[in-house]
């Protein structure tokens, strides 16, 4: 068998080429056309034959089989950007107004180092891998879109792993692995809530009902929800990232909206929190005389790692970095990762690639100077691949 770990080396150089080619053409949500022609002629120049393209829309699986009889293992990467314009000033920056800022082009480019080096090893993979290219990460949408067409089926996966690099958890370093027991990442739940009131001069509010008052009373409410009704044990947040509502300063106008997110790590808390945002909300309107519409929107559950798989990943990490360089992760975030959808049907492990720079500020996901140490993307090559070669 080739050694992994010096090939994943050797492989860095094409596994940038990759990433900076789709940094430099990024497409958001569902729409990721250009994105997975580049997979599927990537894959193709590998030799890999079963390609299955357009499932969640955009999305694309294909299967290496191994030449030794063992179980399947499905390996995901996320392929969408985000609708934010670049200021990095890199060489190969978006000029399209999108921008990989959260480091999806670089799980690609890594999923796609792990392909070749497998490609190459097949009389000595057991089993088979499902690779798994999915879209619509951001807003949650894909890997349900992809587990409708049919991705955990023909053939079923017995694992699957995946990854997330940059900067989300304290505590590891550049070029060293993170992992976690247990939950990860948090629920992502939305809510949209318009309230309706009656319109009318803003020098006689006493003839108006006012929806922007109802709107400010429900933000200052609805976070009692996290401080006065969740258990301090237990993490919650909710947040109102959007409110909108009137057209002039003298003007009280018919409706405002509120939208936001809400975050939780177990089953119990989401369900609570949800509940009584829309109990507070109706009631704070009704109180001041209007009506409240609420839409919740339920997005990815918390993100579940298997013990069993994580110790596996653990092994094979430390095999690539060496113990010292595989580090516990010592809290969940409360963002949200829609991988969480696959660790509901099948047991696996999402873990950690930091890979910040080294010099300057460093930005944090989602902003449009966000950046990564391209030095140690092949870490991640390697040790998927050599969780796959070992792992039964």
């Amino acid at each position: 068998m080739t050694n992994i770990k010096e090939r994943a080396k050797e492989l860095n150089g094409k596994i940038i080429e990759w990433r900076r080619h789709i940094h430099r053409n990024p497409e958001t949500g569902f729409e990721t056309p250009m994105t997975e022609a580049f997979i599927v002629e990537r894959l193709r120049e590998m030799g890999i034959e079963e390609i299955l393209e357009g499932v969640g829309k955009h999305g694309v699986t294909a299967l290496i089989k191994g030449e030794r009889p063992g179980k399947v293992l499905g390996m995901r990467a996320d392929i969408d950007a985000l609708p934010v314009k670049e200021e990095t000033g890199l060489s190969f920056a978006s000029v399209n107004g999108r921008m990989h800022a959260c480091g999806h082009d670089a799980h690609v480019a890594i999923l796609l180092g792990t392909a070749k080096m497998l490609a190459e090893n097949r009389k000595d993979l057991p089993g088979s891998v499902k690779l798994i290219f999915q879209p619509s990460e951001e807003n949650s949408e894909g890997a349900p879109a992809m587990i409708s067409d049919g991705v955990l089926e023909n053939p079923s996966m017995d694992a699957i792993i995946g990854l997330h690099t940059g900067n989300l958890w304290e505590g590891p370093s550049t070029g060293m692995v993170g992992y976690r027991y247990g939950v990860l990442m948090a629920a992502t739940d939305w809510f949209t809530v318009t309230f309706e009131g009656k319109g009318g001069h803003g020098a006689t509010p006493h003839l108006t009902v006012d929806p922007v008052a109802m709107a400010c009373q429900a933000y200052i409410a609805i976070q009692t929800i996290v401080s006065r009704e969740t258990s301090p044990l237990n993490s919650a947040v909710i947040t109102v990232g959007s409110i909108n509502g009137g057209s002039a300063p003298n003007v009280i106008g018919p409706s405002c909206t509120i939208s936001g997110t809400i975050r939780s790590l177990d089953a119990g808390t989401r369900a609570m929190l949800s509940e009584r945002l829309k109990t507070v909300c109706k009631g704070i309107a009704q109180s001041m005389r209007g009506r409240a519409e609420v839409q919740l929107i339920t997005g990815a559950p918390p993100l579940n790692n298997d013990s069993e798989i994580t110790d596996k990943l653990r092994e094979a990490a430390a095999s690539i970095v060496g113990e010292e360089a595989v580090t516990e992760i010592a809290e969940p975030t409360m963002g949200g990762e829609d991988m969480a959808f696959f660790l509901e049907k099948v047991p696996g492990c999402f873990f950690f690639l930091p890979s910040m720079p080294g010099e300057g500020e460093v930005f944090p996901h989602h902003h449009p100077k966000f950046d990564l140490d391209e030095s140690v993307l092949w870490i991640g090559s390697a040790v998927m691949a050599h969780f796959a070669m070992t792992w039964q």
